[in-house]
């Protein structure tokens, strides 16, 4: 039995703009998976509070066919770089995942805090930013 996890977004990976692939991309409110395989399949995920950075890069040929590929960055240990290839409106998708990043990083009070450098530091007083986890902003 399938658990129903409410989706915000789902696509596939795309060939020749045509999601023929088996590989399945989606968003929920605190993970993205990517699924991959017909008859034996394999998920992976990522817990969105995890995510440190985001990156667009969209090709000539993903230009011509109106894809391109969002890859996500994480601390996640078994997928720190999570790239969605040939998913179709790639910069709405990054818009989206930023925002749901955002959601769950003030979810789980991940709030930005202040580490003071020691007064004998040679930097100087300044302030470095850090996330909850340790994470620089």
């Amino acid at each position: 039995m399938k658990s129903q996890i409410k989706l915000l977004w789902s696509d596939r990976k795309r060939i020749l703009g045509m999601p023929i692939t088996f590989t399945k991309y989606s968003l929920s409110e605190d993970r993205l998976f990517m699924e991959t395989g017909l008859l034996n399949t394999r998920q992976e995920e990522v817990i969105l509070y995890r995510v440190r950075d985001l990156s667009l890069s969209i090709s000539l040929f993903q230009r011509i066919f109106g894809v391109g590929t969002v890859t996500v960055h994480s601390s996640d240990k078994s997928m720190p770089h999570l790239e969605m290839k040939n998913i179709k409106h790639p910069m709405d998708v990054k818009e989206l995942l930023h925002k749901q990043v955002e959601e769950m990083k003030i979810a789980r009070r991940m709030r930005i805090g202040e580490v003071l450098h020691d007064d004998d530091d040679s930097d100087g007083d300044e302030d470095e930013a850090f996330y909850e986890d340790g994470c620089p902003k």
